[in-house]
């Protein structure tokens, strides 16, 4: 079978079709021919070596891509009495595990991380739901706030920012967000109860409208320790790169790592839920074909992108 592959770390230009063996399911998995993978800011850590300790165990070619819809085309003894060959479905993959990622015409995961598509979406679409919307519920599940309590985020205009204006307003959270001009009214329109400007100033600008400080934080921006003191005594901040450094007043820090909710088919299922119930909107910037991986690397790393850039593997026409 075709995938998209990296021989050797670097640039966009690394990225090429390769040919690999067609794999089959063992016990608990399902195989899913792919016709949409969504590229996330994690394939570019991957694609550019920054992830090549965790690949250790592997061999090259290794395989980007973390979100994939497809059909079920085959499964393996004992998988989930849940799913069925022709299945329509969404899976999170993880490319560090012995089947690769989800760049790629056929993917072997595990019944546990797949669900049905959302009624009603197509496969592009679909393939963007369930990495960063479940990063975003692991979020909201480790900060914990009650309904009415606030909820910042940095990041607001990207697709975790998004879902979290969207999954946190699901909750019954106030939600301030950040967000640069030309991106206020799409703040608002995901729901945003407050914007905010963007950047360095990040919590002197929360707290120009909230001066106790927030509940907790979704930093899916990156700013870290900038954001802290917009935070109340005995708050969280969630982080989405593994940062956790020793903050005062009491407030925690929860690094999220969406790997530890990839095999939770029922958070899986209710994102799946949200999705076709409208609380949470599916926006996909542009569609690639598959072999144009790199171009779409380029594009991503360019900045800018609004919603995601998915890749067909429907076809691999130049």
């Amino acid at each position: 079978m075709k995938a998209i592959g990296v021989m050797k770390f670097g640039e966009p230009d690394v990225l090429e079709v390769v040919e690999l063996p067609e794999p089959h399911p063992g016990p608990g998995d399902v195989r899913i021919r792919v016709h949409a993978a969504t590229v996330n800011p994690t394939d570019l850590l991957l694609r550019s070596g920054f992830m090549a300790a965790m690949l250790a165990q592997q061999q090259p070619p290794y395989v980007p891509g973390m979100d994939a819809a497809g059909v079920i085309d085959e499964l393996g003894p004992g998988a989930d009495g849940r799913l069925k060959v022709g299945d329509k479905v969404v899976a999170i993959v993880l490319p560090m595990a012995p089947h690769k990622g989800a760049y790629a015409e056929q993917i072997v995961v595990p019944a546990a991380s797949v669900v049905p598509m959302p009624a009603g979406a197509d496969f592009a679409a679909a393939s963007t739901l369930l990495m960063n919307a479940l990063t975003v519920r692991l979020a909201l599940d480790a900060l914990a706030l009650r309904p009415g309590q606030t909820l910042a985020l940095t990041g607001a205009a990207g697709c975790v920012g998004g879902y979290a204006i969207q999954l946190g307003k699901g909750d019954g959270l106030r939600i301030i967000a950040d967000a640069a001009k030309a991106d206020r009214e799409l703040a608002r329109a995901l729901g945003a109860d407050i914007v905010v400007d963007r950047g360095d100033n990040i919590a002197k600008n929360i707290l120009a409208v909230l001066p106790e400080g927030v509940g907790g934080v979704i930093d899916a921006a990156m700013l870290h320790e900038l954001v802290v003191p917009a935070i109340a005594d005995g708050g969280g901040l969630a982080t989405v790169r593994g940062w956790k450094e020793a903050v005062p007043r009491g407030i925690v820090v929860h690094p999220v790592f969406v790997s530890a909710g990839a095999t939770d088919t029922a958070k899986l299922d209710r994102l799946r839920r949200q999705a076709e119930e409208g609380v949470l909107s599916l926006r996909v910037a542009k569609v690639f074909p598959a072999s144009k991986a790199a171009d779409a690397h380029r594009l991503l790393e360019a900045g800018g992108v609004r919603g995601r850039l998915v890749l067909d593997f429907t076809t691999f026409a130049n």
